[in-house]
């Protein structure tokens, strides 16, 4: 049995980002996945100024500017906003020296030499260091929570960018607009989400930001055509859909459950894995892209004193105490949202829309910025007027800063 330097399981967007790195480094990669070969079926985007920029020319379309509106008038950002060509980025992290495997992992055994991963099928890998890319499963990683996940759901089409026309002006795109859906009384609040794809194309597609449980996506088909219909945009009945369902709340992964303590293991969780995944947005793609080559410069320097020490290496990047802390604030707004009246949510959303762009950007960035991210939230809960306040206040204080601003 052939034993690399780094197996990465999961050929997503984060899995293939870790295995381009590793490979990049030096190092021996071998990458298993169910369907290797497989581009990505999902929309990913990204501000286009937080992608590395390679990634960045992989853009299938980009929007120049960003509306979002809550409740009334609609806040302007003059941001480009990536939408990913899947395949230009799928060629862009593709490794010719990165040997692909076919298969499903089922569990691992760690020892101070190293990994051993076992398929479905009854095959083996051996690694000196395993990168946990399986996404929201964490398949190696402690599995999932025992409990409810909040999750963010969605359906969108695509169509003409001549029929996007009634809500969309060209060059534009819109992160969020949380209007009632016409027809719609009530209910838990939802937002459009609007960007070109490709060229001609746009995506329309109504989204539940998180809720637990995840509102179903029948219901949010049921508002996309109200909201589509209002503009004057009539879908066929077969129309093809995205569909999306994720959880944006999962905690980190416990490195009790990953390792025991004293555990040689030689085990990195990355991606929605290692908890990337933004609580209050579901971000996740450009922290994974921007954090793979320091991954991957941590495992490579750490595996001269041994697995363990690649694996300790690289989960001290990924998670040094200012981004544990920035990560729980985070949640802790999540924890805010899901706690408000359904009906206060998008005045919310008018309270952070009109905050200075800096503090916007330190909230919705896929780095950890700490001083920011407290800065942000303190401005928002200045700004907002008493009544929702009051909600704010009663989720609770956030977490103790025991990192501080380190």
């Amino acid at each position: 049995m052939q034993v690399v330097d780094v197996l990465v399981v999961g050929g997503g967007p984060a899995g293939r980002a870790a295995a381009s790195a590793c490979s990049d480094a030096g190092m021996r990669v071998s990458l298993v996945d169910p369907a290797p070969r497989r581009v990505w079926p999902h929309t990913y985007a990204a501000w286009r100024d937080e992608l590395p920029a390679g990634v960045a020319r992989a853009s299938a379309a980009v929007a120049e500017r960003m509306l979002t509106i809550g409740t009334a008038a609609p806040y302007e950002w003059d941001r480009q906003y990536a939408v990913l060509d899947n395949t230009a980025l799928w060629k862009h992290l593709w490794r010719a020296d990165v040997t692909e495997v076919t298969g499903t992992v089922t569990s691992a055994e760690h020892g101070a030499a190293g990994s051993t991963v076992h398929l479905k099928d009854g095959r083996r890998l051996a690694a000196a260091v395993v990168v946990d890319a399986s996404g929201a499963a964490r398949t190696l990683s402690g599995g999932r929570p025992a409990r409810t996940p909040a999750q963010q759901t969605a359906v969108g089409v695509v169509v003409d960018t001549t029929e996007a026309g009634a809500i969309l002006e060209p060059g534009t795109g819109v992160l969020m607009d949380w209007r009632q859906v016409p027809g719609v009384d009530g209910g838990w609040p939802t937002f459009l989400y609007a960007v070109p794809v490709a060229p001609g194309r746009t995506l329309l597609e109504e989204t539940s930001l998180a809720r637990r449980p995840g509102l179903p996506l029948a219901s949010l088909r049921r508002r996309l055509r109200a909201r589509l219909a209002a503009a004057g945009i009539t879908l066929p009945a077969a129309a093809s859909e995205e569909r999306v369902r994720f959880p944006v709340d999962d905690p980190l992964p416990r490195q009790r459950r990953i390792a025991p303590l004293g555990s040689p293991a030689g085990l990195v969780p990355f991606g929605a894995a290692a908890g990337l995944v933004h609580p209050a947005t579901g971000f996740s793609v450009a922290a994974s892209l921007r954090l793979a080559p320091w991954v991957a410069g941590a495992i490579s320097g750490g595996l001269v004193d041994g697995p363990a020490a690649a694996a300790r290496a690289a989960w001290s990047l990924l998670w040094p105490p200012s981004a544990t802390a920035t990560h729980g604030l985070r949640r802790h707004a999540l924890r805010t949202l899901l706690s408000m009246p359904p009906q206060r949510v998008p005045e919310f959303f008018d309270v952070f829309f009109s905050l200075p762009e800096h503090h916007r950007r330190a909230f919705l960035s896929p780095d950890f910025d700490l001083p920011g991210t407290s800065a942000a939230m303190a401005a928002a809960f200045r700004s907002a007027p008493w009544g929702l306040r009051r909600y704010m206040a009663a989720s609770g204080p956030p977490p103790r800063l025991r990192a501080a601003h380190t």
